[in-house]
C-alpha cells in the first residue's frame, strides 16, 4: 500500500507571502514530493505606460517598479538610456551614484536578514536588524530627501548633490555599521541554531545555478563569481575594482545553501561600506548634470534615435533594461524590463523538491523574491487564442469597480 500524499497549496494570499504567488505542494509525511510554482497575480503595466510618457515620466515609473530596490531600476534605466542617446554623465554624479546604490543594498540585506529570521522562528533577530536598519535609511532621507523612492536619479546625472556638510554623517553611518555588521556575523555565522537551521536547507549547486541562469547573491553563494559590478563595471565602479563575494574565499567551499547565502550578503554590506567610502574620500569636484534644462533634455531626446541595454546589479541580481528611442518623440519607443527575481524564482521548484514543509518559508525567502518586479503586463487571450481588447478590458473593470462602490453605498 503506497504512502497518503496531501495537497498543500500556500497562497497567491497568505500570512507568509509578502506579495502574491502560488506554490503548489504535495508531501508524503513532511516530505515535500511534488511542486508547481505560479506566479502572475500582480499586474500593473508599468512597461506598457512608460511607453506612452516622456523619459522622465518613464524614469520615475521604473522607480516604482520596486520599493525596496527603488534605486536599481531607475539606475539601469538612466545608463541605458544615456548609452542610447550618446549622453554622459558627469563624474561627480558618477560617483554620487554608486553611494546611494550602496546605501540601498546594505538596508536590503539588512530587512532580508531579518526577514529570513522571522521565517525561521527568530523574531527577536528580526526586530533588533530592522532596528539596526532604521540608521541607513536615516541617511538616505537626509541625502535624497526620501527613505524610499529617493527620486534622486537623472538621465544625464543626479538631481541632489552632497554636500560637505552631509559628508560627516555619511562616515558616521560607515562607522556604526562596521560594528554593527560585526555584531550581526556574530549572531549569524556563530549561532549553533541558527547554523543547524540554515546549513544544507535551500542548498543550490554551482551546476544547477548555471542550468537555472540564476544571479545575484543566489548565483555567488553556489560559488558563481557574478557580479555586474566586477563583469561590466559602470560609473565609478569602474574606478573601485569590485570583486564578487562567495563563500569559497571566506570558508574554503560553496554550498549554496541558507548559510552561505547569509554569508555572502554580510560580506557584501562590509564591501558597500568599503565602496562608499571610496566614493566619498575621491568624488570629484564639478557639476551633477550633463543637461540640467529638463525641456533641453527631453528637446534633445526627441530628435535622437538609438537603442541600449542598461544594466545594473541590484541587491537580488542583475537589473536589465532594455530601450529603444525612434527620435520622433519625447520618450522610449520600446522599454523591456528584466528583473533578478524573474531567474531566482525558477530555484524554488528543484529546492523545494525533496525538502520538508518547514522549509518552505526558508526557501522562499532564499532568493529574497520580489513579484511586482517581474509582473508587469498582462496578455489575456479568448478561447480561440486570440488577445482581447485591453480598452474593452480597461472598460469592464471600470464597471465593475463603479457596480461595487453603489452596492457599498460609497459616494464619488
Amino acid at each position: 500500500m503506497g504512502k497518503t500524499q496531501y495537497y498543500i497549496p500556500v497562497g497567491p494570499i497568505h500570512p507568509a507571502l509578502k506579495e502574491p504567488i502560488r506554490v503548489e505542494v504535495e508531501v508524503e509525511g513532511e516530505k515535500i514530493v511534488k511542486v508547481d510554482v505560479k506566479r502572475g497575480f500582480a499586474h500593473r503595466g508599468i512597461e506598457y505606460m512608460g511607453m506612452k510618457r516622456n523619459a522622465i515620466q518613464s524614469l520615475y515609473l521604473a522607480e516604482r517598479i520596486c520599493g525596496i530596490c527603488s534605486i536599481s531600476h531607475p539606475y539601469a534605466f538612466v545608463l541605458g538610456s544615456e548609452k542610447a542617446l550618446g549622453i554622459e554623465a558627469p563624474p561627480r554624479a558618477q560617483y554620487i551614484r554608486p553611494i546611494i546604490a550602496e546605501l540601498e543594498r546594505i538596508h536590503s540585506h539588512i530587512l532580508w536578514l531579518g526577514v529570513i529570521a522571522h521565517e525561521m522562528g527568530f523574531d527577536s533577530l528580526l526586530f533588533w536588524t530592522w532596528k539596526g536598519r532604521e540608521k541607513v535609511l536615516d541617511l538616505l532621507e537626509l541625502l535624497t530627501g526620501n527613505r524610499i523612492n529617493y527620486s534622486v536619479f537623472m538621465i544625464g546625472g543626479v538631481r541632489r548633490d552632497i554636500k560637505e556638510s552631509q559628508i560627516k554623517a555619511i562616515k558616521d553611518t560607515i562607522d556604526f555599521y562596521r560594528t554593527f555588521t560585526e555584531e550581526m556575523k556574530n549572531v549569524f555565522l556563530s549561532d549553533p541554531i541558527y547554523k543547524a537551521r540554515s546549513r544544507g536547507v535551500a542548498q543550490l549547486s554551482k551546476e544547477m545555478a548555471l542550468k537555472l541562469n540564476v544571479c545575484g547573491p543566489v548565483a555567488r553563494a553556489a560559488g558563481l563569481r557574478m557580479d555586474i559590478r566586477q563583469d561590466n563595471p559602470y560609473d565609478a565602479y569602474a574606478d573601485i575594482g569590485v570583486k564578487a563575494i562567495v563563500p569559497q574565499d571566506i570558508v574554503g567551499e560553496a554550498k549554496g545553501d541558507a548559510y552561505d547565502i547569509t554569508l555572502v550578503r554580510l560580506y557584501e554590506i562590509e564591501q558597500s561600506l568599503d565602496i562608499i567610502e571610496f566614493c566619498v574620500e575621491n568624488m570629484p569636484e564639478g557639476k551633477i548634470m550633463a543637461i540640467p534644462n529638463y525641456v533641453v533634455l527631453l528637446s534633445r531626446i526627441k530628435k535622437k534615435a538609438g537603442e541600449s541595454i542598461g544594466m545594473h546589479e541590484a541587491p537580488r541580481g542583475e537589473v536589465v533594461h532594455y530601450l529603444k528611442y525612434d527620435g520622433t518623440r519625447d520618450g522610449p519607443a520600446v522599454w523591456k524590463v528584466v528583473a533578478p527575481s524573474y531567474n531566482n524564482i525558477n530555484t524554488w521548484g528543484s529546492l523545494l523538491l525533496g525538502a520538508e514543509v518547514a522549509d518552505i518559508p526558508i526557501v522562499v525567502a532564499y532568493i529574497d523574491p520580489c513579484l511586482c518586479c517581474n509582473d508587469r503586463i498582462a496578455v489575456v487571450k479568448n478561447r480561440d487564442g486570440r488577445v482581447i481588447d485591453y480598452s474593452l478590458i480597461h472598460k469592464k473593470a471600470i464597471e465593475k469597480t463603479m457596480r461595487v462602490k453603489r452596492e457599498l453605498g460609497v459616494r464619488e
